[in-house]
């Protein structure tokens, strides 16, 4: 059998915001939504929102965490201003020795940011 990766979909409170602020983040463009599930696309797969009654984000570094986004960036020290004007905080706990950044979106989900 061979599986092709089509989508990763985030669970969360708000999906209209999350998405929002990725596709700020990357570029992509949202492409289709309602108040529970909101498509972002324009990278290699989709990325979808949905909204789950009563969620609650995980905490970093909470060993509760699920899944993070990888992103590469031209520039690091750029890209971390826009982030956090878009509304990505950074948390005080960084592993990796400077290999990347670690990064909250507004809903807690962590994501990294490295050169590339």
């Amino acid at each position: 059998m061979t599986a092709t990766l089509t989508s990763i979909v985030i669970d969360c409170a708000d999906p209209a915001t999350l998405a929002s602020f990725y596709a700020q983040a990357t570029g992509w463009r949202i492409t289709s939504g309602d108040p529970d599930f909101v498509s972002l696309e324009g990278g290699p797969v989709s990325v979808g929102f949905q909204r789950i009654d009563g969620y609650r984000g995980p905490a970093w570094p909470d060993s509760g965490k699920h899944v993070h986004l990888d992103f590469m960036v031209p520039d690091v020290e750029a890209a971390m201003k826009e982030l956090a004007e878009l509304g990505a905080t950074m948390p005080d706990f960084q592993p990796g020795g400077g290999d990347w950044t670690v990064l909250l979106d507004p809903e807690g989900h962590p994501f990294c940011i490295m050169p590339g």
